[in-house]
């Protein structure tokens, strides 16, 4: 089953990741004119038009209906996709969201507009706590329904795929009921690209899911001042094996002075390894404390935030080949300064972007208007910004060897912008810049008739 792009304005060819800092702009090609060859689920060729292989050249009218395609030569087209001569760029991938959750925070927002800060706001009682209150006493099913409108949105916007974080359950039963939402969802999206399961048209178009376990996120009120015995009970081998059971892939500590200590958080990383759960960590966001440089030491494939993150910390990361995850928009929503991104980069890392979409410190969902804040804030340029949201956040979720590239064998997980080459795209900031998002190779939005669309391929 052979699907073609073609009338690419420009194809932006991201190599796979991990992508160093000072080669992140360089490793990108452009080529204009472009065509894209897609076989089943996956990318077979890509090049100039006027150099497509001999054996895919066809005139439109072997474009096949359902009922010819079982008798006709597998060289012909079985979709066609015109481009309209707007710019290709591999999925975008969201590397860092809480996005499962219940509830809304507006009265902190305003809080912080009238000068209270996150922290002094988190312990005077709020914050995740709100939050958390909210997710308890919500079902699993609340939770689906309140999520899947969420990475609809975020798939219309360019993301293919989206990790997601628990955390604001806080018992054994609640983060398990966070982690079992993630789980179904992750099965609703991959039963839309199912031939054996009749799609439900309410769940198509959902970007592929990441599990993560982030119960050390903050200490829950029924256990102030007894954090040890929460974390006991949190990650003692029964829970952990049962995290693991629902597909949970990575294990996260919220690493702060309002949080939980170095010690404690290379103390939960050692067990969390034990069951294939791999560390990443919220490191160096309100204070330095030696974040960054516990995620080198315990291996950790990202860290994120970093923006107090100091030269021990890059070298640490460095020398582990852990990514640097920067989320700009958190400290945009909290008006806080961003991250070092320009020394970050010059240090050697690979760096990835991603929105922490959540309910109290970053209610932007919108990944491509992360990146342009990430341009207009933080001086990155929108190649490199492109690797971060690419190939840069695949190596973030061990994906890099299918995800975030174009690449011959990789997913064919593509975007196609209503922008002729990508800067516009960063440029013409908040706007509604995608024709087409395909995910395995299939269109799961069409933007040209303003609808989500599952294409039926038999």
């Amino acid at each position: 089953m052979y699907t073609l792009i073609h009338n690419i304005g420009q194809l932006l060819i991201v190599p796979p990741g991990p992508i160093a800092g000072p080669r992140m702009a360089e490793a990108v090609q452009i080529v204009e004119h472009a065509t894209v060859v897609i076989e089943d689920d996956k990318i077979k060729w890509f090049g100039r038009e006027s150099d497509l292989p001999p054996e895919f050249r066809n005139p439109p009218s072997a474009i096949l209906n359902s009922a010819q395609s079982s008798v006709l030569s597998p060289q012909f087209f079985s979709s066609i996709i015109d481009a309209r001569g707007g710019c290709v760029i591999p999925g975008l991938i969201d590397c860092h969201t809480h996005t499962v959750f219940a509830g809304t925070r507006e009265h902190e927002f305003a809080l912080r507009c009238a000068g209270k800060t996150y922290k002094e706001i988190a312990r005077a009682g709020g914050g995740i706590r709100n939050t958390m209150q909210a997710v308890r006493a919500a079902t699993k099913d609340q939770l689906i329904e309140l999520a899947r409108p969420r990475l609809r949105h975020m798939l219309q916007n360019g993301v293919t795929c989206v990790e997601i974080k628990s955390g604001y359950g806080l018992t054994p039963a609640d983060e398990l009921k966070m982690l079992n939402t993630l789980a179904e969802l992750r099965s609703e999206g991959a039963a839309g690209f199912s031939p054996r399961v009749s799609p439900n048209p309410n769940h198509a178009g959902l970007p592929e899911l990441v599990s993560t376990y982030l119960a050390a996120h903050t200490i829950p009120p029924e256990f102030t001042s007894r954090a040890d015995e929460y974390l006991d009970q949190m990650f003692s081998d029964d829970m952990l094996k049962q995290v693991a059971a629902t597909g949970a892939e990575f294990c996260d500590v919220f690493c702060e002075n309002i949080a939980f200590s170095v010690e404690q958080s290379r103390r939960l990383f050692e067990k969390a390894k034990r069951f294939g759960l791999r560390p990443r960590v919220h490191a160096d966001q309100i204070t330095q404390m030696g974040a960054s440089r516990l995620a080198g030491k315990v291996g950790a494939i990202s860290a994120d935030h970093l923006e107090k993150i100091d030269d021990a910390g890059l070298s640490a990361m460095k020398a582990a080949g852990t990514i640097a995850v920067l989320l700009p928009g958190s400290s945009f929503f909290l008006g806080v300064p961003q991250a070092p991104a320009r020394r970050i980069l010059d240090a050697g890392l690979p760096v990835a972007i991603a929105t922490d979409f959540n309910p109290g410190s970053c209610m932007i969902s919108s990944l491509p208007l992360v990146m342009s804040i990430a341009c207009c804030q933080r001086k990155m340029t929108p190649l490199e910004v492109l690797v971060a949201c690419t190939a840069n956040a695949a190596a973030a979720l061990n994906r890099h060897d299918r995800l975030g590239a174009v690449a011959v064998g990789h997913q064919a997980d593509l975007v196609i912008l209503a922008t002729p080459n990508f800067d516009r795209f960063l440029y013409e900031i908040g706007q509604s810049l995608i024709q087409r998002v395909i995910r395995k190779g299939i269109v799961t939005f069409d933007g040209n008739t303003t609808q989500d669309i599952l294409a039926s391929h038999n």
